[in-house]
């Protein structure tokens, strides 16, 4: 494998694997709100989640931006809770608004989860003496990983909402609430060992 399939391979990876959860959270929580009917807006809220991170990913993989990363490993899980606090003011489902809210949330918080796929990258980037081949076949790998969660998401959807007959909108907020749990336990986890 060359080098740009290996750092493809790392990006796809690195989205799917679940140690890395929080990001596959983060997308479920971002895209419950939507069905296949409406994949013009969910392509358009996957893009400014894209754009977001990849902006972060190369100023942080390039070093022009440095954060510390246990605070980034906390900001992560508080996107999906205040995401999925929005959720709950989702009443209506037929979008009217050219830009909503959550194109907006998806933009800024993909900034910080750029952060965050920067640290891994950097770790696996070792003595490269270019970092833009590896940054953006590492960028397309995640996104291809980010379409697959995101076509899984929607199945989930269909499922329940086309065929078990759940309301719309309960199915939302429950998703919201499982969510924000497990993003809170995560914020726990991540800031007591720094309070300490």
């Amino acid at each position: 494998m060359n080098d740009s399939g290996i750092y493809l391979h790392l990006g796809f990876g690195h989205i799917m694997d679940w140690a890395a959860w929080d990001h596959i959270l983060f997308v479920l929580v971002l895209t419950l709100r939507y069905q296949w009917t409406d994949w013009k807006k969910l392509l358009v809220l996957v893009t400014a989640f894209t754009v977001g991170h990849s902006v972060t990913l190369a100023l942080s993989t390039l070093q022009w931006v440095d954060l510390p990363s246990d605070w980034i490993e906390i900001l992560i899980p508080i996107t999906i809770i205040l995401t999925g606090i929005a959720n709950f003011w989702v009443k209506s489902f037929q979008f009217k608004s050219k830009y909503p809210f959550i194109y907006f949330l998806a933009l800024f918080f993909g900034l910080i989860h750029g952060l965050g796929f920067s640290n891994y990258l950097k770790s696996m980037l070792g003595q490269e003496e270019s970092l833009l081949g590896p940054l953006f076949t590492f960028n397309l790998g995640l996104e291809l990983g980010q379409v697959l969660i995101v076509g899984g998401i929607l199945i989930i959807s269909f499922i329940f909402v086309s065929l078990l007959k759940v309301k719309r909108v309960r199915y939302l907020q429950i998703g919201s609430v499982l969510a924000i749990a497990f993003a809170l336990n995560m914020v726990l986890e991540r800031i007591l060992p720094i309070i300490k």
